[in-house]
């Protein structure tokens, strides 16, 4: 990972236009090509970012970003360079989930049809280049659907869960890729981003689905 604390400007040109002015900024550079540019605050979003295949063009006073699918830039007019590092972060082994949360995952991929009669379980922890998706399956009409599970789901869920299905769907054997953010809650405000990108939110009883554990064991 590359770290540049920069003072700079930076240019969205796609299919619409946005415009940061020039102020110190933090801009991170990613091993799968994507770069984001962060403020001092907001840690669960960047102001501005190109998510991969992407290329990064440095030239004398300014960097082009292009985004090698859809041609979309990101300008950055660099006034003062302050600090400049690389460094190696290697694999990453992923989120250790709690009890809790490791047991939801395993009792909704073990009762599915919890989400809608006719689903079907494709595995858990479906891997991505960007990271282990908790439960791929299927909906009754065999389409793809990704599960993000959480004990407790706020906005920084719905941002994670978006990534996977950005990357997912551009897989033509999985896509189209629905979403749905299951959590034992779910703040309002995620609730509300979610369903604006068209994410299902369900809310899991935790309680209940061990009740439907101890009844397969029981009989």
């Amino acid at each position: 990972m590359r770290l540049v604390i920069a003072r700079c400007s930076v240019d969205y040109v796609g299919k619409l236009t946005a415009h940061l002015p020039m102020a110190p900024r933090l801009i991170l550079i990613k091993a799968d090509s994507s770069v984001s540019i962060h403020a001092d605050d907001r840690a669960f979003k960047p102001l501005n970012w190109m998510n991969p295949p992407c290329k990064l063009r440095e030239e004398e006073g300014t960097w082009t970003v292009t985004h090698g699918k859809t041609g979309e830039k990101l300008v950055l007019t660099m006034e003062e360079i302050i600090h400049d590092t690389s460094h190696e972060l290697g694999v990453d082994p992923g989120l250790i989930k709690d009890g809790v949360e490791a047991h939801l995952q395993e009792l909704l991929a073990e009762h599915i049809t919890t989400l809608g009669a006719g689903w079907t379980l494709v595995r858990r922890e479906y891997m991505t280049a960007i990271g282990p998706v908790d439960i791929l399956c299927r909906d009754h009409t065999g389409a793809s659907v990704a599960v993000e599970l959480k004990r407790r789901a706020g906005i920084d869920a719905v941002e994670q869960l978006t990534r996977y299905l950005e990357l997912m769907n551009r897989d033509p054997l999985l896509a189209p890729v629905g979403g749905v953010l299951a959590a034992q809650s779910i703040v309002p405000q995620a609730k509300t981003l979610a369903e604006d990108r068209g994410i299902r939110c369900v809310t899991l009883d935790y309680d209940e689905l061990r009740g439907i554990e101890r009844n397969d064991t029981l009989f």
